[in-house]
């Protein structure tokens, strides 16, 4: 049975964006050959969809293969701006991470990920790096048990179904929230990387649900229990500044 073209359309639009993810900063070029090879899809469909996307300048060729293309700057802009944070934001992380000498990041949910937005690099030379844009699993950590506080029953059993646990995992990622809830943040030690260490708070919007997490993250050799209790405090008072400002957006008043 013929596929019907709306389903032919999504199709060709998944390709193509999965051909323009292959572009990475370790790799800024590919060739034909190469994206033949990472997506299974045969050389004239390869040729037909580059081809597509270098006309809409999304890629652009060169010798040695296909580079981003100049029209990704319009969309990059764009998305600069939209996702940039208030300068108050931005002052009061660098102040949490000089203070604090760990690590500050600011998270979002977008669907079973947790997508870093911002971060403040501590000041040590042993620290906790992600860079802006890096997707995180939601089956843990400390910044997921504050994300899922009002996740709905269907996202957390996708999000559990994506863990190494499999669906068993929502039993313990309700016990998760539920205590996050009741203390007002929430910790985690290893629990996705060993050795790595996070204390996060929820930033709330004017309806009160949770749009964005605020952590301190690190070496778990420097989360002790004293420490650990000194940074849910400073994380507390940060939230309550950021909340103040009654926002349905982590990056602005107008979203």
């Amino acid at each position: 049975m013929p596929e019907p073209s709306d389903m032919q359309g999504v199709r060709s639009i998944q390709r193509a964006l999965d051909i323009l993810s292959l572009l990475t900063e370790d790799r800024p070029l590919i060739a034909v050959r190469d994206i033949v090879a990472a997506t299974g899809l045969a050389k004239t469909t390869v040729i037909r969809i580059v081809q597509t996307l270098e006309q809409s300048g999304l890629l652009w060729a060169t010798n040695a293969g296909y580079m981003a293309g100049p029209g990704l700057w319009r969309w990059a802009h764009l998305a600069r701006r939209g996702w940039e944070l208030p300068p108050e934001t931005q002052r009061l992380m660098r102040e949490l991470a000089a203070h604090e000498r760990e690590t500050v990041n600011m998270y979002v949910v977008r669907d079973v990920v947790r997508v870093c937005i911002a971060q403040q690099e501590s000041p040590q030379p042993l620290r906790h790096v992600v860079h802006v844009g890096d997707e995180l699993p939601l089956w843990a950590g400390a910044s997921a048990k504050v994300l899922l506080r009002d996740a709905t029953p269907a996202l957390l059993d996708r999000v559990a179904r994506s863990s190494p646990y499999g669906e068993g995992h929502v039993r313990r990622m309700r016990e998760w929230i539920d205590e996050a809830t009741g203390a007002g943040y929430a910790v985690s030690h290893g629990e996705r990387d060993t050795g790595l260490s996070a204390v996060a708070v929820p930033i709330l919007g004017r309806s009160g649900t949770v749009v964005a997490a605020l952590t301190l993250s690190g070496p778990t050799v420097r989360f002790t229990d004293e420490r650990v209790g000194a940074f849910a405090k400073a994380l507390i008072d940060a939230a309550a500044q950021l909340n103040e400002r009654g926002f349905d957006h982590p990056l602005g008043s107008s979203f």
